[in-house]
């Protein structure tokens, strides 16, 4: 890869995400450094078993790691579990940015496994909220709370996510824009939302 800036994978899974990744960690960084890419992300769907040999891999092949997941965020709160209301929760994707995050990271995962797991180990806005120092966050891929609205045309909810998640991670907060290739007549007429 030879860009004057280089490209970095924020929102990668590993074979710890169980039914939806399959990159096996050392192939991962191994083909990170053969593009040419200075770091890589590990953002694992709820969980983070793998960061310690991420993190080992990484610095063995000279590839910066940023350790991340891919969090369940609860529709109510995490420990909400009633059928067909709480069964279907958001994806909201945190990098730790030092130490006190990455500690925030553990915290809220093992938080989610202990008392919000319904289906998946799930957080809620008030863990996010108390636990959002040292972290970067990514709006989401399509299943996060800010598509999902994009999705069902409700643009006004949208903006209001994009403004609730603003006022947690202020400026280190980031919205995930992902090309799926999807045919222009086909795509739905989305427009920036500007942050008030």
């Amino acid at each position: 890869m030879s860009s004057a800036t280089p490209f970095v994978h924020l929102h990668c899974h590993t074979e710890y995400s169980l039914l939806d990744g399959c990159n096996k960690i050392p192939e991962l960084v191994s083909r990170a450094k053969e593009l040419g890419q200075p770091a890589i992300a590990m953002t694992d769907h709820g969980v983070m078993c793998g960061a310690i040999q991420f993190y080992k891999e990484c610095k063995k092949q000279g590839v910066k790691p940023l350790i991340g997941c891919e969090l369940y965020i609860a529709q109510r709160g995490m420990e909400d579990k009633e059928a067909n209301k709480d069964n279907r929760p958001y994806h909201f994707t945190l990098l730790a940015q030092d130490r006190v995050g990455y500690k925030n990271l553990l915290a809220m995962v093992s938080d989610a496994h202990m008392r919000g797991f319904y289906y998946k180990p799930r957080v809620d806005r008030e863990m996010l909220a108390s636990h959002s120092q040292g972290i970067v966050a990514l709006s989401g891929c399509l299943r996060g709370e800010v598509n999902d609205a994009l999705l069902s045309d409700d643009f006004n909810l949208a903006k209001k996510r994009l403004g609730e998640l603003h006022d947690i991670y202020k400026d280190n907060f980031y919205v995930e824009l992902m090309d799926h290739g999807i045919p222009e007549q086909k795509k739905t007429n989305v427009e920036l939302i500007k942050l008030a």
